[in-house]
């Protein structure tokens, strides 16, 4: 990974905190769906585009919990995860947007969408040292649909082996 691109990262979540600093109990991610070679952007999946765009209009949850972000290799959402005793939480509304994106890549291409490429979904943030770190949830033939419950249990898996230094553990919890 490019230092450069590191450096991008640590910027766009750095903004993204910046407009609503997290709360105590809150570790902001990006959780990315990538495209494993080729691209998946707006102007070589403008049908997939079409469906996200109305997904995100149609749906309502609070605009300073998340951010999505259109890159040439996939979409990116930027979003804050509740970091509790038991475990991490993700909110309805980002599980039904990962999902609409997926469905809206494999209906683009029933549409004419060109690229075929399978899909990456990933879990990534930056350590309060600066450090990148990243967790394969899983991969999407570019075809395949899927059910909220078959993107939210690796997700939340994979959400909780990449902040498990975050969760509080029993000892902290005596303490109060």
């Amino acid at each position: 990974m490019s230092e450069f691109w590191t450096q991008q990262f640590r910027h766009r979540m750095m903004k993204f905190a910046s407009r609503r600093p997290p709360r105590d109990d809150e570790v902001p991610v990006s959780i990315k769906i990538r495209v494993t070679s080729g691209c998946f952007h707006r102007e070589h999946s403008p049908h997939a585009y079409d469906l996200i765009d109305r997904h995100l209009s149609s749906s309502s949850p609070d605009q300073t919990d998340f951010a999505f972000e259109e890159h040439e290799s996939g979409p990116e959402i930027l979003v804050y995860l509740a970091v509790t005793t038991a475990g991490i939480t993700l909110a309805k509304s980002i599980i039904d947007l990962i999902t609409a994106i997926v469905k809206a890549r494999s209906d683009g291409i029933r549409q004419g969408d060109h690229p075929r490429d399978p899909l990456k979904l990933s879990i990534r943030r930056t350590r309060r040292d600066g450090e990148f770190e990243e967790e394969e949830v899983m991969q999407f033939e570019s075809r395949d649909g899927f059910l909220e419950i078959e993107i939210e249990e690796p997700l939340s898996a994979a959400a909780n082996r990449l902040l498990r230094k975050e969760l509080p553990n029993d000892s902290d919890r005596n303490k109060t």
